[in-house]
């Protein structure tokens, strides 16, 4: 049933936007308005120009009970965007700046890096070597850190609470 419904209300927001799409054709070569920003599940975005879309179709086996049920537990990459206020293991504190082009910040050290979203966490992989995923755990989030030479996998040097001070919604 919530496959039907899905797809259902999908083709009738399709249907209502449909006559529009022609209308601002004309419209979108003149002013630059007339774009679809399609927001992926790891965050990144596509602009397309509505004059280029003939078409859009959504085959129902894409549409998966399954996986919207598993992607609401998980925090999409938009969600780790902002300031981290996380600590540092012996009580004292710093932050990660995590930037949606993928660099990141560290205060300690004023370290630069980049940051990916796997399995929904942002892992940081610091110049110096070192590593930091933000992960959320319960209904809150955790820093773990790992030494040069260490992987995600392996067990985490120190784990801390993370706080977003400057959460970003998408």
């Amino acid at each position: 049933m919530r496959k039907f419904v899905s797809v259902a209300g999908l083709a009738a927001l399709l249907s209502i936007a449909a006559p529009c799409v022609s209308a601002q054709a004309h419209t979108a070569s003149k002013t630059g308005s007339g774009t679809i920003v399609i927001t992926f599940k790891d965050g990144h975005k596509q602009t397309y120009n509505l004059s280029d879309i003939a078409r859009v179709e959504f085959p129902t086996a894409a549409v998966s009970t399954e996986s919207s049920a598993s992607s609401a537990l998980v925090p999409p990459r938009g969600h780790f965007i902002g300031k981290w206020e996380v600590g540092e293991g012996n009580g004292d504190t710093f932050y990660i700046t995590l930037l949606e082009n993928g660099d990141a910040l560290r205060s300690l050290g004023n370290e630069h890096g980049k940051w990916v979203y796997i399995d929904g966490e942002a892992r940081v992989t610091w110049n110096d070597g070192a590593q930091d995923a933000i992960r959320k755990v319960g209904s809150k989030h955790q820093k773990a850190a790992y030494s040069q030479g260490k992987s995600f996998t392996d067990a985490p040097d120190n784990v801390t609470d993370a706080h977003n001070t400057t959460p970003h919604s998408i």
